[in-house]
């Protein structure tokens, strides 16, 4: 199993190959347990616009997770983090995305960071507020959904060393 100290980032599209068995994996689990796949939430993807950023997790050559944050339009600056996924648990995968991704939407402008996760979802949930997410309203197409729970993260908290080692 791997471990947070043997991953490897690597920028890359949830268009590429190796990044299908993980999407469609999470699609998967998601639509078992909650009756949705989650992916009707994702199909724009510009590729070309350098604020959407993707980012694979790699371990001895094998892709073991992934995440994306892409611009919202509610907010100037604020990015929304779609598609996490670590294909083994409790092994330091999420984080490790989550906070290559924190680091590259800092880097590409994003001063805040927004999500969704459904309500019943109770490990998302802890994972995020563990991660420094707070709850916020919902916002866009999740405004007046009970099941949604939305959280956000200002990037400013970011400190210089954990900026620095994304560089």
């Amino acid at each position: 199993m791997p471990t947070a100290a043997t991953l490897l980032l690597e920028a890359s599209s949830p268009l590429a190959a190796e990044a299908q068995p993980l999407l469609d994996a999470l699609s998967e689990e998601l639509g078992a347990r909650f009756g949705s796949d989650g992916r009707a939430s994702f199909t724009e993807w510009l590729s070309d616009d350098p604020r959407y950023l993707f980012l694979l997790a790699w371990q001895e050559g094998e892709a073991v997770g992934c995440g994306a944050v892409r611009p919202l339009a509610e907010g100037e600056g604020v990015g929304e983090v779609k598609r996490m996924f670590a294909k083994y648990s409790r092994q330091g995968i999420g984080e490790t995305v989550l906070r290559g991704l924190e680091l590259a939407a800092r880097q590409a402008g994003y001063t805040e960071l927004w999500l969704e996760t459904r309500v019943a979802n109770t490990e998302a949930c802890r994972f995020y507020l563990k991660n420094g997410y707070q709850r916020r309203e919902n916002y866009g197409r999740y405004v007046g959904r009970a099941n949604s729970a939305c959280f956000g993260k200002p990037l400013t908290s970011l400190t210089a060393t954990e900026v620095s080692a994304y560089d």
